[in-house]
């Protein structure tokens, strides 16, 4: 079953869905970093290419996958800091708010084309508060208009193989013709035993500081352990910077629990157990779910965003495994 990836980043999601036994035709993203650091780590498809989706076209498609284009589904996680509860200035006219509507129209264009057995659109949890709601119920009509039966699955990252504690809304459609006896509100994805921070990360020496000219590709554990030096009084202190500091600029993980969110971009990194620094790019990965031998490209600021907006693996896999043996009860016993 070959997928389209709208707004893939650097390529959690579509880790997941591959993990599950599907196949990614064409990943877009309007990043250069992120398409890079996705292509890098499919050598044998690098099928993600550069493009705005704010106004895509069907054609726009067809022209970037070489033909016509007929995918089995469509995933995506339009950007969601408009939704966040991170997100202290949310303005409600944010052309991030636009974005949901475009993926949610440019499948609804898809599947009257050609139909697709289903799509997943991954968002924070944010989306079903009542000032976001709205946007929320405009994407559901649109697609359930376009011939989906769709639900909305609130999971935690933590509750499937990832450790770190990240609540996700999916939105699940399925084609309502060729799946009739199937509703998507019946779908419940398993859970699995919870990870700690000391089992992700806790065999990982000190990272490298980031310095003007380096090379992480020189350095010794993996080419994303760095991070910036510790500045702050707070970390140099006796002990370095204490559980319980409030605001979010100086949270500190556990060692004997899953994750807080990793990170928020533009360097905001949360800080590691030890009290003494932030984490490194590399112990997010890992506290996302990410292959261990997973790397990212760009400017450590850029692979800190690609970081923070990319979806756990673990629970993108957990997702597309469910879809799969719902879907495709027969492929699954095949493989």
């Amino acid at each position: 079953m070959v997928l389209l990836s709208l707004f893939c980043g650097a390529g959690g999601l579509d880790q997941g869905f591959e993990e599950a036994g599907f196949e990614v035709g064409l990943a877009l993203d309007r990043k250069l970093d992120s398409v890079k650091s996705y292509n890098l780590n499919r050598p044998s498809a690098a099928v993600a290419r550069v493009k705005d989706l704010s106004e895509i076209t069907i054609q726009d498609i067809d022209d970037l996958y070489g033909k016509e284009f007929s995918p089995s589904g469509v995933i995506g996680g339009p950007p969601c800091q408009s939704f966040s509860q991170a997100n202290v200035n949310q303005k409600i006219d944010d052309v991030r708010t636009a974005l949901p509507m475009a993926y949610a129209r440019l499948v609804a264009a898809l599947h009257s084309r050609s139909p697709l057995d289903f799509f997943v659109m991954e968002n924070v949890v944010g989306l079903v508060r009542q000032k976001h709601v709205a946007t929320l119920e405009r994407v559901e009509r649109e697609l359930e208009a376009a011939g989906f039966k769709v639900a909305r699955l609130l999971l935690n990252a933590k509750d499937h193989g990832t450790p770190q504690n990240r609540p996700r809304l999916f939105l699940l459609g399925i084609d309502s013709r060729r799946f009739q006896s199937i509703d998507p509100k019946n779908i419940v994805v398993p859970t699995q035993p919870t990870i700690t921070v000391r089992s992700a990360i806790g065999h990982l020496t000190d990272p490298v500081h980031f310095a003007r000219g380096i090379d992480m590709a020189q350095q010794g554990t993996h080419p994303n352990h760095w991070c910036m030096a510790p500045k702050s009084p707070k970390f140099s202190r006796e002990g370095g910077v204490k559980p319980g500091v409030k605001g979010r600029s100086f949270k500190m993980l556990n060692w004997d629990e899953p994750s807080i969110a990793v990170a928020y971009g533009h360097r905001e990194v949360n800080v590691h157990p030890s009290g003494r620094r932030r984490l490194s790019v590399y112990e997010a990965l890992l506290l996302q779910g990410f292959p261990r031998d997973y790397v990212l490209v760009g400017t450590l600021s850029s692979q800190i965003d690609q970081v923070s907006e990319a979806v756990p693996p673990p629970l993108a896999a957990a997702v597309a495994k469910t879809i799969m043996k719902t879907l495709y009860p027969k492929k699954r016993a095949a493989a």
